[in-house]
């Protein structure tokens, strides 16, 4: 991930802000480090969550063979 760092503002609650200032205290971290870890988890998350390219090539060419049977399942 590139070290260039880029400014930006927002909103969050303030339960969040209070719990994360603690955190941040607690580990003798900077809050912007807490919050650049936590935005790098989300993207991660994000990633892994689609699924490989293979995959969802088995599953439509499933769904081209048995697309009706499983909307007759759906129904049922």
């Amino acid at each position: 991930m590139s070290q260039t760092r880029k400014r930006f503002s927002t909103q969050v609650d303030a339960e969040i802000v209070s719990s994360i200032r603690a955190i941040a205290k607690q580990e003798g971290r900077q809050i912007q480090a807490l919050v650049g870890e936590a935005l790098a988890d989300l993207i991660e998350k994000r990633k892994q969550a689609r699924p490989r390219p293979q995959v969802m090539a088995a599953y439509l060419a499933s769904h081209d063979k048995y697309g009706e049977l499983y909307k007759k399942l759906a129904h049922e």
